[in-house]
């Protein structure tokens, strides 16, 4: 999924709701975000890196029957740290949802976007490109980071 211009897409933007996803590009994907590459922490990032919506601990576990739930929820910390990851709180009181950070750097997360929780069928889902308003803060509040969730009816959901 390379773009046509001679920029290189990132690795992570690249394998965003991919196909295929081989042991080689889980390696490299996790190198470039300065992580070991091990067994467990392959398997779980190519199975966000092929889910088509954020995912739970609970659904990664249901889907990595290899891999006990600390041992997912370490790789999960580790990436989050690394900002190979980024937790989406859907803002139902609901579980964080995991995807794919499509950061160009292991120390900043620079891919701030927002998400949709649909109402109906309780799916979150990326809006890759639609990036998160800027917010003026009064002086003296510093941000950390920023979330934004927009709440309703899904395409899918509409057709029904």
């Amino acid at each position: 999924m390379q773009n046509s211009g001679n920029y290189s897409l990132p690795l992570s933007l690249e394998l965003s709701h991919c196909q295929e996803m081989n042991t080689e590009k889980c390696v490299q994907l996790l190198e470039e975000h300065g992580i070991k590459a091990t067994a467990n922490r392959i398997v779980v990032v190519r199975e966000i890196a092929l889910a088509r919506n954020p995912l739970t601990l609970s659904e990664l576990e249901m889907r990595i029957l290899s891999i006990d739930k600390s041992g997912i929820f370490r790789a999960l910390t580790l990436f989050r740290e690394h900002h190979l990851v980024h937790a989406v709180d859907d803002g139902e009181g609901g579980a964080l949802r995991y995807e794919l950070c499509h950061s160009h750097s292991n120390s900043e997360d620079d891919d701030l976007h927002v998400h949709f929780f649909c109402e109906q069928c309780q799916r979150t889902i990326c809006l890759d490109g639609v990036s998160v308003p800027d917010v003026a803060l009064p002086p003296g509040f510093s941000a950390i980071s920023a979330s934004h969730i927009v709440k309703g009816i899904c395409p899918d959901c509409k057709k029904k």
